[in-house]
Formats: structure tokens, C-alpha cells, sequence
């Protein structure tokens, strides 16, 4: 995720820390690297500017507390500056208790109904009674689609074939589920913010069902134009919250949140992925932490919850004691494959991120069935401690799988390097983590 802004801050991070002494000279070097990591990313240059002389001016200034070193006070201003440039803390506010009225905008192709139906299946999880309302009668298909995809998530869908009217289908959905359900969210007719039309009839929509929360979803790939788009909407219709989608590859990603953030209006979610589970609930600190490097086990316990994955006690504290066995590496390949990349889990994992190179996690990733079929030949013992495999051992392993001596050893270089980061001290975040997921 924002690739580019991710890996021109941890560079920047990377060349301050690795510095002999952290002076004016190398604290302004520092801020260039920032501002052009930042501009890069499609942050819009006033901002960018802005944010880099408030680190500058406090790094300079401001004395490190005791106990905290100058390198680690800069990285700390850093990550608060980020922090506030992405916006404050604070999410989407429902209550079981009561019915909740969520209605959906966005422009034409930002993925809204795709959202929709995300954000139907994240609350059907999270124990909601959801109801989705049709009300896109401007999409040829939408109706469709949006069945289609809510179909997984366990929600319920109101739509009128016959009716035309917006208005009327959000206002007539909204009463069909009053009652049975406790959460209702209302898919309007993707519009631009030019067509005052669509817009008066959003206004509308909004104005008879007087939703608890309105949300505009916004295509991340648009980078700071987000800002006009944002501001179009919030003038026709007060806007409570943003959604940013299509993050898991876009280049102005970081535009698309300073800018959305800049609104004044939460970005409540980003969108992660195109699985019906890419939806991940934003926290500007924590996101700030993993573009940094540092990780966010939160969101990754959260992962966990939503792909449903069952941890194994004994294994997680095999991991945790360095007595990693073959079987338990193969079960957690078969474990991230949930997550839908190991890219993914990874980036969430403190002080793996840059541990682990990203070309040679996704060539793992894409062998996990040669992984498998080897693992398969070995013996129990073989299994239970790889260093026991000699030459002799690995061609009868090789012969046997049906691959090549080259890939018996590619996968115990990839057993040996994951057992050394649970170890060594970089791992003791990691190791922490399992021990939450296994319930230790």
C-alpha cells in the first residue's frame, strides 16, 4: 500500500538513524528527503512544505525528553506530524442498541457500490443486523451488482424494479427495515460534481431519511483532486466521513488522504484490496506507524478476525521459542493466503517491513504448492528439525516431491530466515503478536 511514500520515508528515516551526529546540517537534509517523498506521493507541494518546516522547526528546537535520543525525538516529531497531516483520530460511530442510517456518495467508477457491499460484510462481522437499499437507479446493472455482492456478506437487499424515484426507494428501503434490522445503509447513484441534477437529488435523499452518518466514497487514484471533490459534495450535503478506495496501488494515495483529510471530514475507511474483506477502518497514527516502518498489530489482529483464521496454540509458542517446525511454516503460508498477500500481513508486522525483501515474499508467496509437495516428502523426523537434511537426504527429498534439489533448498533458506526473525530482537513485536492470536 502507497508503495512510494512508504519507501521515500523509511529511506529518509533510515539515512537520519544511520548518521554519526544529528545536526542542523543533517536534520535539514532530512526535511528535503521528506518533501520530496511527499510530493512524489501527490501530496499537494503547499502541504507538503507545511508539514516538513513544522518537523523541521520542532526537531531543531524541541529537546529530546530524558532517556530518548536526538535521532529517535526527530522520527517521534515525524510520525505526530504525519499523524495530524492525515487528520485526527476517529471513526464510524454505531450503536446495536438503535437503528443506525448510513448513506453512501461518490462519483461514477470510485468504487461506491463495490464499498457498500464491503462495508455491509464488516458489520455483519462485527455482529449488525444489515440492510442495503438499491437506491442507484441511474446505473444500468447497479441494482445487480449490488446484490451480487452483498450476497457473501450476509446482509439483506430492498430494491424496486418498478420505481424510478431515489428518493422514494431510499425512504420506502429505510422503512422495510426498521425494525428487523439495525443498520441500514442506503447505495445512492454514482454522480460527478458537476451534475447539479444528481447532486439536488442527493440532497434529497439525504434530507428524508436523515442519515446518522453520510459518506463519500473517493477513488484514491485521483491523488489531491480528492480535495474539490470532496468540497463539491460537502456543499451540497454535509459530508460525516470519507471513504478512500483502490489504496493497495496507487502512487497518489498519499495526496488522496492529506487531501480528503483536509476537508475536515474523517476518512472513516481505505480500501485495501478487491476481496470483499479489503476494507480497513483508518487511524491516522497507526497508518503513520506502518509507512514508518513500525507496524500496527491492531489492524492486523483485526485481519485476522475478519479472514476468520484459527490460530494453534502449541504452534504460536513453537514460533515464539524459535522451534519453528516445517509443518508449522507450511500452515502459515496456508494461514496468509487468507489475508490475500503476504505483502499484506507483513507490512503490519513492527520491524519486519524492512526486514523482509518484498520481491522475495511475493516469489514465496507464488510458491507455496512446490513449499508444499516438498514438505510432503520429508520424513517426521526431517519435519520436526531441517537441519538433520544432508545432501543425500535433499536428493531423496527432491526425487520424491518430483522438484528440484535447487527448490528443496530455496525453501530452507525460506524456513531458516522466517525462524531467525521470530529470534532475534528485531522479532519480539512479531513474537508478541503470536502470542495474542494464540491466546497466550
Amino acid at each position: 500500500m502507497l508503495d512510494s511514500l512508504r519507501d521515500g520515508l523509511q529511506a529518509a528515516v533510515k539515512k537520519l538513524v544511520g548518521s554519526n551526529l544529528v545536526d542542523e546540517k543533517t536534520v535539514k537534509e532530512f526535511v528535503r528527503d521528506l518533501q520530496r517523498a511527499l510530493i512524489q506521493s501527490d501530496v499537494n507541494v503547499r502541504m507538503a512544505l507545511e508539514v516538513t518546516e513544522r518537523v523541521q522547526k520542532r526537531a531543531l528546537e524541541e529537546k529530546p525528553p530524558a532517556g530518548v535520543t536526538r535521532k529517535d525525538q526527530v522520527v517521534s516529531v515525524l510520525y505526530e506530524e504525519l499523524a495530524r497531516l492525515l487528520g485526527g483520530e476517529g471513526g464510524l460511530k454505531l450503536e446495536k442498541d438503535r437503528l443506525n442510517v448510513v448513506v453512501m456518495l461518490g462519483v461514477q467508477g470510485s468504487g461506491k457500490t463495490t464499498t457498500t457491499a464491503k462495508l455491509a460484510r464488516l458489520y455483519s462481522k462485527r455482529g449488525f443486523r444489515v440492510g442495503v437499499v438499491a437506491a442507484d437507479t441511474f446505473r444500468p446493472g447497479a441494482v445487480a451488482q449490488l446484490r451480487t455482492l452483498v450476497s457473501t456478506s450476509g446482509a439483506e437487499v430492498f430494491s424496486d424494479d418498478k420505481e424510478k424515484n431515489s428518493v422514494k426507494i431510499a425512504e420506502e428501503g429505510k422503512k422495510q427495515f426498521e425494525g428487523p434490522k439495525n443498520l441500514v445503509i442506503i447505495d445512492t447513484a454514482g454522480r460527478h460534481k458537476e451534475e447539479k441534477g444528481l447532486l439536488q437529488e442527493m440532497k434529497e435523499v439525504v434530507g428524508k431519511v436523515k442519515p446518522d452518518a453520510t459518506i463519500l466514497v473517493i477513488d484514491g487514484t485521483i491523488g489531491q483532486q480528492c480535495y474539490n471533490q470532496a468540497l463539491a459534495f460537502h456543499q451540497a450535503a454535509p459530508v460525516g466521513g470519507i471513504i478512500v478506495t483502490k489504496l493497495d496501488g496507487a502512487a497518489k494515495g498519499g495526496g488522496a488522504l492529506a487531501a480528503s483529510a483536509a476537508t475536515g471530514a474523517k476518512v472513516f475507511f481505505i480500501g485495501t484490496g478487491e476481496r470483499i474483506d479489503d476494507l480497513e477502518e483508518f487511524a491516522p497514527t497507526r497508518f503513520v506507524g506502518r509507512l514508518l516502518g513500525m507496524g500496527d498489530l491492531r489492524a492486523l489482529m483485526d485481519m485476522v478476525k475478519q479472514a476468520e483464521v484459527e490460530v494453534d496454540e502449541k504452534m504460536a509458542q513453537r514460533v515464539m521459542s524459535g522451534k519453528m517446525t516445517m509443518d508449522d511454516l507450511l500452515v502459515q503460508f496456508e494461514q496468509m493466503k487468507k489475508f490475500g498477500s503476504f505483502k499484506k500481513v507483513v507490512e503490519h508486522i513492527p520491524g519486519f517491513s524492512g526486514a523482509l525483501n518484498v520481491e522475495e515474499l511475493e516469489k514465496a508467496e507464488g510458491r507455496v504448492k512446490v513449499y508444499k509437495s516438498i514438505i510432503q516428502s520429508m520424513t517426521r523426523d526431517e519435519k520436526a528439525d531441517p537441519q538433520k537434511i544432508n545432501s543425500s537426504r535433499l536428493k531423496r527429498i527432491a526425487r520424491g516431491s518430483g522438484r528440484s534439489e535447487k527448490d528443496v533448498r530455496e525453501l530452507l533458506s525460506r524456513y531458516k530466515q522466517m525462524k531467525g526473525l521470530a529470534k532475534n530482537s528485531k522479532g519480539r513485536e512479531f513474537r508478541q503478536m503470536v502470542r495474542r492470536m494464540g491466546g497466550q
